[in-house]
């Protein structure tokens, strides 16, 4: 895949500004996931260059916060809640029953790049544990017969 790298400098540069207030680490990397959906080393290297900043000052930086992916999604992105109340009802039947169907593991992408597959502490809809976020989109009360239709609704 190739990409228009050009846009990188073009986000560098829009928060440069920023530096001499606080460091513009954070909405430089935002900023660049948002045009590519995540953070390619490509980008990443760019970014650092433009900023005067080391690749792994970035990379550091990026692998702290939980917002930042460095992998591509996939077509269809899972999250799983884990939170109490999840857990309490099924969440890790349900990840266990995602990995079988998709043959993948949490933080993994489909060999296709169909799916990927993520968990998260808290999404906020205890009163219909578990839940999964399907692209965005909830889904509660979740079991894995539910999960298995739901997936071959997506294949």
């Amino acid at each position: 895949m190739e990409l228009e790298l050009e846009r990188v400098d073009e986000i560098v540069e829009k928060n440069k500004e920023e530096a001499q207030k606080k460091s513009p680490l954070i909405p430089v990397l935002q900023e660049i996931q948002n045009t590519y959906g995540w953070l390619p080393e490509e980008a990443m290297k760019r970014a650092a260059r433009k900023l005067g900043v080391s690749l792994a000052s970035l990379s550091g930086v990026a692998s702290f916060y939980n917002e930042f992916r460095l992998k591509p999604l996939g077509e269809n992105h899972i999250v799983v809640c884990t939170g109490t109340a999840c857990h309490v009802r099924g969440a890790p039947l349900l990840v266990a029953e995602l990995e079988r169907n998709l043959d993948i593991e949490v933080g993994q992408v489909t060999v296709d790049q169909k799916f990927s597959l993520e968990t998260a502490r808290c999404v906020g809809s205890c009163a219909v544990a578990p839940v999964i976020l399907v692209n965005g989109e909830f889904h509660g009360n979740m079991t894995k017969k539910k999960i298995s239709d739901l997936i071959n609704e997506l294949e």
